[in-house]
């Protein structure tokens, strides 16, 4: 039996159990673009968001990319396969995300249909009354009365889990403004935030954080997620590719015929049944078919694709910044920015979003382009993964200087 029909007459053994009504396999194309065939009955599968009543899909609708304001097609096809939930920010899409998102809200015609999640940084000694003035403007420009989940993003210190800020999250709810609060957290001290989340009573409803192929298996990180789950917090990964901001990653062979390897990542995610659900950057139809089809269908990944994303990762983690700055930042009184720097380069050079990537290099600029060359030799000594510090800074003066 020939390898396509053998999948097809898989799939309709499925589709006889009623798991995935009428899905058929991707077509692929040249072996290298797949036409991803889904059903209008096939819808991406859904989980509970820790203790919230919120059924959110697995698959979440990234929005740091610019929308259509008049007429978004990849938000439009996502919501007909069931990506209800939308993750957006303030300063996303260089501060356009929120107002592009609005449009779309009413063509829903229906609020409570969606899950909307947004965020806001809390810079320096920002005060709670500065965070929700900043939160009504948030409000104001989504045209909507309150969030779904509103998160502290990208926090940096436990000083943002203090009393001044829980009380700032019940207050908020009290007064019908978001309904369930939480952070986000990119660093490799994720872990921290989350443990001391557990801590503090159910002030915390849901955790955002960076968990990937290339970060499962870190036992500091798999006990924070243990302990979430356990006090009810519900759970949503991000960058969940694990991309690099190089090519390294294609002298690595991927060998599969049932996923590409962006699918094959978000599968490594979602079959960890203690995550409720990822937040992925979609941008364009092509890939919000791509990233549901991998949501909808049941099939597994084998060994061997996983074994291949565990030489991914071997391979390239001298590429790779896990965000752990105690290292390459030891003896330095002020911060490096060196995981800003990478994650800067990464939207310009692998996700080709250079706008983007210089709109959030303007927060840093003036200060990293100061930092002598022969600190940044000692910090990729320093860095466990030797990564090419003064490379890095080098080619983001020249790119997004």
């Amino acid at each position: 039996m020939k390898r396509r029909d053998f999948i097809e007459k898989t799939l309709k053994t499925v589709v006889a159990a009623n798991l995935l009504p009428g899905l058929s396999m991707a077509e692929e194309a040249n072996n290298e673009k797949a036409a991803w065939k889904i059903p209008p009955e096939a819808k991406v599968p859904t989980r509970k968001l820790g203790k919230t009543d919120i059924e959110t899909p697995i698959l979440i609708m990234g929005c740091c990319q610019n929308l259509d304001p008049t007429y978004d097609r990849r938000l439009h096809r996502a919501y007909e396969l069931g990506v209800n939930h939308l993750d957006t920010a303030q300063s996303y899409a260089e501060g356009q995300s929120h107002k592009t998102i609005a449009p779309f809200i009413k063509q829903i015609g229906d609020r409570k249909k969606l899950t909307i999640g947004s965020k806001l940084h809390i810079f320096g000694n920002a005060t709670p009354e500065d965070v929700m003035k900043r939160l009504d403007t948030s409000l104001t420009e989504l045209e909507t009365d309150y969030l779904d989940i509103f998160y502290m993003h990208d926090i940096k210190n436990e000083r943002v889990l203090g009393k001044e800020f829980l009380d700032m999250g019940e207050k908020l709810k009290k007064d019908g403004k978001i309904r369930y609060f939480g952070f986000s957290a990119h660093d490799s001290n994720a872990y921290q935030f989350m443990l001391k989340a557990c801590e503090l009573g159910g002030a915390i409803d849901v955790i955002m954080f960076k968990f990937n192929f290339r970060e499962m298996g870190k036992d500091n990180l798999n006990r924070a997620i243990d302990e979430c789950k356990k006090a009810g917090i519900g759970l949503i990964a991000i960058k969940t590719l694990g991309s690099i901001p190089d090519d390294g990653e294609e002298l690595v062979p991927w060998t599969s015929k049932n996923f590409t390897k962006v699918q094959a990542k978000l599968k490594s995610v979602w079959e960890d049944e203690r995550i409720d659900g990822l937040a992925s950057q979609m941008g364009n139809v092509q890939h919000v078919n791509e990233n549901a089809y991998a949501a909808i269908t049941p099939m597994k990944l084998s060994k061997l694709e996983r074994e291949e994303l565990k030489e991914i990762a071997k391979q390239t983690e001298h590429l790779y910044c896990s965000g752990c700055n105690y290292h390459c930042e030891k003896g330095t009184a002020e911060p490096l920015h060196i995981s800003d720097v990478w994650r800067c380069m990464l939207y310009a050079k692998r996700y080709g979003d250079k706008d983007w990537a210089q709109y959030c290099y303007q927060d840093i600029k003036e200060y990293v382009e100061k930092i002598p060359m022969e600190r940044l030799h000692i910090a990729m000594e320093q860095c466990p993964y030797h990564i090419n510090v003064p490379k890095l800074f080098s080619s983001a003066r020249e790119t997004l200087g």
